[in-house]
């Protein structure tokens, strides 16, 4: 039996992998949480193989809340589902520590397995997302702009190119505004734009955010 923690800040969205997982034999929800200081409740508190975790949740960064967990407990596998295909967060997500990447598009139909090969010590990335990493394997990444970019950064990044406000931004990431603000003008800098409008031009060259950008 594999024991399961759900981590997703969408009731309908853990309703929904909960009977993918219940309907099938040799799953168990051991736990569930809806934001990053009740996972990391969760994962200290409740024995399981695998946590099933969001990328963007209420609190701290997604990137920086696998790599708590994996220093506090190594053995728990980690698949994240989350809405960004882009291979930049996945590349991200592994190597702080994740076993498997999985977009929620796609996870209707390969959740068992993702979460079956990780389980058993094995990684798991959709065929799409390989192909993403296959065509980018060429690229000079760490020398890219964006690489040098804090997990925070990159978020508060994203979200910036999203046309989120400031404002919605610190919401989001239960920040202030004044910390926020405070990250734009370092990402601007660390990016070596002149300006916000720079940055989204920077994304879209780059196809940083393809699901969330039109060019």
């Amino acid at each position: 039996m594999i024991k399961v923690l759900l981590a997703d800040d969408h009731a309908v969205v853990r309703d929904g992998l909960r009977h993918v997982l219940l309907d099938a034999s040799g799953f168990e929800v051991a736990g569930e949480a809806w934001d990053s200081a009740t996972t990391i409740a969760l994962v200290r508190s409740v024995g399981a193989n695998v946590l099933l975790l969001d990328l963007s949740m209420p609190g701290q960064n997604g990137i920086e809340l696998i790599r708590q967990i994996k220093d506090e407990n190594p053995a728990l596998r980690i698949l994240m589902l989350t809405m960004h295909a882009e291979h930049q967060y996945a590349a991200r997500a592994f190597k702080a520590g994740a076993s498997g990447y999985l977009t929620k598009e796609s996870a209707s139909r390969e959740l068992l397995n993702a979460i079956t090969k990780i389980a058993s010590g094995g990684v798991y990335v959709s065929l799409a997302m390989a192909e993403r990493f296959a065509q980018n394997l060429n690229e000079a990444a760490e020398a890219m702009p964006h690489q040098r970019l804090s997990e925070r950064e990159f978020d508060v990044f994203r979200r910036i190119v999203e046309g989120q406000s400031l404002t919605e931004i610190a919401h989001d990431l239960c920040l202030s505004v004044k910390t926020v603000s405070t990250h734009k003008p370092h990402i601007i800098e660390k990016m070596q734009t002149a300006n916000e409008s720079a940055l989204i031009r920077y994304a879209i060259r780059h196809k940083l955010f393809e699901a969330e950008v039109d060019p």
